[in-house]
């Protein structure tokens, strides 16, 4: 009987991981140990650790934080207002290209809002209205119509949503999992606070 032989983890796996995900190298190298080296198996770990602990600071106070903006080409341009808790964390270099890489995903992917929590309800009502009128026309069951229209309803919200969308300069990760392993990062609650996003095409 042989024993499966696990990946020795390299140099190099763990800056992967760390350019993957922004979180300290100690914590990649325990991550692609706990994983047998496996890579994805790494970054599922850290994710779930990430979110674990942005939820146990999900109450904590955002006194602090950082504005950052991106232009590109002279024709589109965004700004991103990045809260933390301290002044020590806002004044933090990686911090700040947290926000300025937010800003950049803001700029290309131009997402409507921050999350669906910041819509408001008589917006969410009319959209979902738009879905049931379309349903309404389909030759189904009324449960069934129903299932459609709440996965339309979700899908819409989530295409738009900044936190929901895959991060554009790692589409395996979404920008919320990049604010949760930055709350893991820098020990403080993180939360992006406002977006704007100007074109002159618009």
């Amino acid at each position: 009987m042989f024993l499966e032989k696990k990946k020795m983890i390299t140099t190099q796996d763990i800056k992967e991981l760390r350019d993957r995900t922004g979180v300290s190298i100690m914590q990649c190298r325990e991550a692609l140990t706990a994983a047998g080296g496996d890579m994805e198996k790494a970054l599922e770990l850290l994710k779930k650790k990430s979110g674990d602990i942005a939820e146990k600071k999900s109450d904590r106070t955002l006194g602090a934080g950082v504005v950052s903006s991106y232009v590109h080409g002279g024709s589109i341009g965004a700004m991103v207002k990045l809260m933390c808790e301290t002044d020590f964390v806002a004044r933090n270099p990686e911090f700040k290209a947290l926000a300025e890489d937010i800003a950049m995903h803001v700029s290309a992917m131009n997402p409507e809002f921050v999350s669906e929590k910041e819509v408001s309800d008589d917006i969410k009502g009319a959209i979902r209205a738009g879905f049931e009128a379309e349903a309404a026309s389909m030759d189904k069951p009324a449960d069934l119509k129903a299932k459609i229209v709440d996965g339309k309803v979700a899908a819409y919200f989530k295409e738009r949503s900044l936190i929901d969308q895959p991060f554009i300069k790692t589409p395996e990760l979404t920008v919320g999992d990049i604010i949760k392993a930055g709350t893991q990062k820098f020990g403080e609650r993180i939360e992006v606070g406002k977006i704007v996003r100007v074109s002159l095409v618009d």
